[in-house]
């Protein structure tokens, strides 16, 4: 015990290489120094596990570390660094969107656009973080917040597989499911069974529907933008513009309002 103390603090000073060098001729036993250096790398992961360090990069940084520092970036808002984070092939599947971001560049490209619209003020609280052991897979539940207050239905959760390039962990996959803003009830129980009902009615018409789905989803995606789109994009255009009226309008009349309680609190 007082050896694998010693050779933590010596080794954190001069380094693991340097330290089994200088103390091999103290050491009789070899097998025991290896063991202590072994032991040294583990406290340090451990440790590592406890505090979130500002640092990219550590020694032997865990899954829960890389994790943690990820939304510490995406919370300051930190563009650049988030992209250390993230490896050459990274896979983000996010199922609020219909297809996944492919490649590390279109994939920093959404998490930019993600960060913009949290704002200054909206960051990640992240609950809990569970790890999968040897294989590099995190899960994590998080939620937003704006001012240490939690905005509704901003709940999900993030299953994350991790690669080791050199001395860092990147992520290579991510899933993310977010909690939706409908909650349908019973009644998301009642349309799933007509809808396997349907299935076990026509078993042939659900074989090709389930072999051809994709097909048939872009083929509603084309007939959505052609003949949908622009109608509906002139509607959604003219609420977002009223929307943004109304916030205006407000944030206007609101500071009216406090100039004129400050006004006459100076009179008083």
């Amino acid at each position: 015990m007082f050896l694998d103390y010693f050779i933590f603090l010596f080794s954190e000073q001069i380094g693991d290489k340097m330290c089994s060098k200088v103390l091999v001729p103290f050491v009789s036993n070899k097998h025991k120094l290896n063991m202590a250096m072994k032991n040294k790398r583990y406290k340090t992961k451990i440790m590592s596990s406890l505090i979130i360090g500002d640092s990219d990069t550590g020694p032997d940084p865990t899954p829960s570390d890389t994790i943690k520092r990820f939304y510490k970036c995406m919370n300051e808002k930190n563009a650049k660094r988030v992209e250390n984070y993230l490896s050459d092939d990274c896979f983000f599947e996010d199922y609020s969107f219909p297809k996944p971001f492919t490649g590390k560049k279109e994939v920093v490209r959404f998490l930019k656009q993600l960060m913009t619209g949290m704002g200054e003020n909206v960051e990640f609280h992240v609950s809990h973080i569970y790890e999968g052991g040897d294989d590099l897979i995190t899960g994590v539940n998080w939620h937003l917040e704006w001012k240490n207050k939690q905005v509704p239905f901003t709940r999900g959760c993030s299953l994350y597989r991790l690669t080791r390039e050199g001395e860092r962990l990147t992520i290579r996959n991510a899933q993310v499911f977010v909690e939706s803003p409908i909650k349908p009830g019973d009644l998301f129980l009642v349309l799933l069974k007509m809808v396997t009902s349907l299935f076990d009615a026509f078993p042939e018409a659900t074989e090709w529907f389930f072999r051809s789905q994709k097909v048939i989803f872009q083929v509603l995606l084309k007939i959505y933008s052609i003949f949908l789109v622009p109608f509906i994009s002139p509607v959604v255009s003219f609420y977002v513009n009223l929307g943004n009226f109304i916030v205006r309008f407000l944030s206007i009349a609101l500071k009216i309002l406090e100039w004129c309680s400050r006004l006459l609190t100076t009179e008083n």
